[in-house]
């Protein structure tokens, strides 16, 4: 059986102690950290941006997936991959040429991913999905973290997956928003689980992340 990604997201942490939270997540056993970026246009919410990701980077041994919640990301790529990215994933609503993104992100050496909101589509993607290295799926409306796992989506995920499967894709599958160990069940078609709250805010985290992973061998029905 495969091994589900965690890659928890740093919205949650204690920004007067960042050092402190990462080394606290880094001690466990996470594969990536999550960088939600957010500009208060695209998303009504701002979080942090270039400098706060240097200073991510700098205290971080993983691979930094960064989530541009921005419009027109195509005006940041090369700063953000200068600040530290690893994988990095931009709005397919935010941006009007979203493969020219790609092929520019490919070309600067790092891997591409594309984000969709709820309410968008995984057939938006049916063209561009052998080119890219993720696909986000938004499980709550972005912009706030503790938000609710909406149930549609787990049923998006599975198109999507049979999607990949029929286009003959690599793309890793990952799923962000609400993501606790009940609802890490309903998907387990991802590849990439982004726990924000239900993780990095618990008093036990190996024991929510053990939970994380058990819970996610599980099939059951929304």
């Amino acid at each position: 059986m495969r091994r589900v990604l965690i890659a928890p997201s740093l919205l949650a942490a204690d920004f007067g102690h960042l050092a402190e939270e990462i080394a606290a997540l880094e001690r466990l056993d996470i594969d990536w950290l999550h960088c939600d970026i957010m500009d208060g246009a695209f998303v009504p919410n701002i979080s942090f941006g270039l400098p706060v990701l240097e200073a991510i980077r700098k205290y971080s041994h993983k691979p930094l997936d960064v989530h541009l919640m921005i419009q027109a990301p195509e005006l940041y790529i090369e700063r953000f991959i200068e600040a530290g990215a690893d994988i990095l994933t931009f709005h397919w609503e935010a941006t009007p040429h979203p493969d020219r993104l790609v092929q520019r992100i490919h070309a600067l050496g790092k891997k591409a991913g594309i984000a969709l909101n709820p309410a968008t589509p995984v057939e938006v993607l049916q063209d561009i999905l052998p080119e890219i290295d993720l696909v986000c799926v938004m499980s709550v409306n972005p912009g706030f973290g503790g938000q609710q796992f909406i149930p549609y989506v787990a049923h998006k995920v599975r198109r999507l997956a049979a999607l990949r499967a029929e286009v003959q894709a690599s793309a890793l599958i990952e799923i962000d928003g609400g993501i606790t160990p009940e609802t890490a069940a309903w998907v387990p078609e991802a590849d990439v689980l982004v726990a924000g709250n239900s993780l990095v805010r618990a008093s036990d985290k190996a024991a929510i992340l053990s939970a994380l992973r058990q819970a996610h061998t599980k099939r059951w029905e929304v």
